[in-house]
C-alpha cells in the first residue's frame, strides 16, 4: 500500500476527516509542537481542532520523507503523477478505495469509501461510550442531530435504558364480562 494512501486512510478512519478536507490539508494546518490538526471544514465552514494521533503523524511523516514527490505545493498530499498538483477529493476517494480493496476486506454490498470511515469512527466512539457532544465535535458537527445520522441503533446503550417488566398476575388473563368478552 502506498505511503500516501495509508496516511489518507488514517486521516479518514482515525480522525473522521472528509475526503475534501484531506485533499485540502496544508502544512500550516499541522501543529507538530502541540500535536494538533486545525482546519476549517470545506463542507460546513466550521473550524475544527483534532489531536494529531501518533500513528497518523507517523504515517504523514513517512509519506513526506519517502513517498511525496518534490513539489513547491503547500498541500500535504499531491498527485502521484506529474505534474505534481495538490490532491483533490477524487484522488483521496480513489486512494482510500484502492487501499481497502488491496486489504482484501470484504465489502460486498457495503459502502467502503472515506465517508463510510466517518460512520465507522462515530459508531466506534459511541460503542466506547464517548459522549455525543464529543463525537459531534470530532466530526465537526455543530448540532448533535447531524451526528445522529451517522449512528445506527446502539443496542448496548438502549439495553441500559430498558425498564423491567413487572410480573402480571394470573387473573389478568382471565376474561371478565364486558362487550368484548361475550
Amino acid at each position: 500500500m502506498g505511503k500516501r494512501n495509508y496516511a489518507m486512510l488514517l486521516l479518514a478512519s482515525r480522525l473522521g476527516l472528509r475526503a475534501s478536507d484531506i485533499a485540502r490539508l496544508q502544512f500550516s494546518n499541522i501543529d507538530w509542537e502541540k500535536n494538533e490538526i486545525r482546519i476549517v471544514q470545506y463542507k460546513t465552514g466550521n473550524p475544527v481542532c483534532l489531536p494529531l494521533l501518533s500513528d497518523v503523524g507517523s504515517a504523514i511523516i513517512d509519506y513526506l520523507q519517502y513517498g511525496r514527490f518534490k513539489s513547491e505545493s503547500q498541500h500535504v498530499f499531491i498527485s502521484s503523477r506529474a505534474p505534481y498538483i495538490p490532491a483533490n477529493k477524487s484522488i483521496v476517494c480513489s486512494a482510500i478505495q484502492e487501499t481497502i480493496k488491496k486489504s482484501k476486506v470484504t465489502t460486498d454490498g457495503r459502502r467502503h469509501g472515506p465517508h463510510s470511515l466517518r460512520h465507522s469512527l462515530a459508531c466506534s466512539l459511541l460503542k466506547n461510550e464517548v459522549p455525543m457532544p464529543v463525537i459531534s465535535e470530532t466530526l465537526g458537527h455543530v448540532k448533535t442531530d447531524t451526528t445522529m445520522a451517522y449512528l445506527r441503533i446502539d443496542l448496548t446503550s438502549l439495553m441500559k435504558c430498558a425498564l423491567a417488566v413487572p410480573p402480571v398476575p394470573d387473573d389478568f388473563y382471565i376474561q371478565k364480562g364486558g362487550a368484548f368478552y361475550a
